[in-house]
């Protein structure tokens, strides 16, 4: 059982995890050893309630594909272990980002005295420009 928050679990069934063998440079026993893990979650068929589901579908981005399934590779480590509870890790993070509400933003005014400090520098900018114009002869 993975523990996402007090109410809410999640079955290590639901969840696939089948091990493939890493990418990048090799080493000994590079071709023999699986240590990478692959992790699929179908989002639609699990047994998180709704609010959940929702907001986890609603997620963009390449780890989620257009079926609602959830795609996580795993391959830092050199252990088998380590990348599946590493994979495991990840897939609880997502589904725990979900529930974290954004404090909505509250547009702040800029202060008087902020406003003209940047409009003087503004003049002092242009006032320099200007006298590095041409000089007229007559």
């Amino acid at each position: 059982m993975l523990k996402i928050s007090n109410t809410v679990t999640l079955d290590e069934n639901e969840v696939d995890i089948s091990a493939i063998r890493a990418q990048g440079s090799g080493g000994q026993k590079v071709n023999k050893v699986s240590a990478a893990i692959h992790l699929r979650f179908d989002i639609a068929a699990s047994s998180l309630p709704e609010y959940y589901k929702e907001k986890l579908l609603s997620l963009k981005g390449k780890r989620i594909t257009k079926e609602g399934i959830i795609v996580i590779k795993s391959q830092q480590h050199r252990s088998q272990e380590q990348n599946r509870d590493e994979a495991l890790e990840r897939l609880m993070e997502l589904v725990k980002s979900v529930n974290v509400v954004q404090k909505k933003r509250v547009p702040t005014k800029p202060t008087k005295g902020s406003v003209n400090r940047r409009l003087n520098s503004k003049k002092k900018h242009s006032s320099k420009k200007q006298l590095r114009g041409k000089v007229e002869r007559e």
